[in-house]
């Protein structure tokens, strides 16, 4: 089923900086981009997450937007994600999957509990605008992308 159009789920979820995140409450500063992401082991999600660090402070300065990366794996292993790749946002911790669930799915893998990989823009109305689930592994809506679908009032930037 899917979420475009739709309310997008709330929740709270422990970060890798130690403090707990709310979509929520980023919605009061501006659109918030939800990435549900396999693992801290998944090299397709690292490489997504990189190029969401290349937009991240444009968008969050000039735009208000947040970037919400829930990952089915525990804070610690998140904390050493986002250190080894250098990332400039937090990481959230869904080691149950219960947010996955509600967003793009999990499914049981040979690293056990894995998120079904997703990419969400939420607007401040908490209405989900854009919505992409991985049929592959390394089909994933990079940061750019979002970047143009956002300042272009979320129409697809190429037309399409």
């Amino acid at each position: 089923m899917s979420l475009e159009g739709t309310t997008a789920p709330d929740f709270t979820l422990e970060s890798t900086s130690g403090g707990e995140v709310s979509l929520g409450e980023t919605l009061d500063d501006g659109p918030t981009v939800v990435l549900v992401n396999r693992g801290h082991w998944c090299s397709f999600c690292a490489e997504q997450l990189a190029t969401f660090s290349r937009v991240y402070e444009d968008l969050h300065f000039n735009e208000g937007v947040d970037v919400l990366p829930v990952v089915t794996s525990p804070r610690p292993k998140l904390v050493e994600m986002r250190d080894r790749f250098g990332y400039n946002f937090q990481l959230l911790a869904d080691p149950d999957g219960s947010v996955a669930d509600q967003y793009s799915g999990t499914e049981q893998t040979d690293h056990g509990l894995t998120a079904v990989a997703g990419t969400y823009v939420v607007d401040t109305d908490a209405t989900v605008r854009y919505e992409q689930i991985a049929d592959d592994p390394a089909d994933r809506t990079h940061g750019n992308w979002v970047r143009y679908f956002i300042r272009g009032d979320f129409e697809n930037p190429f037309g399409e």
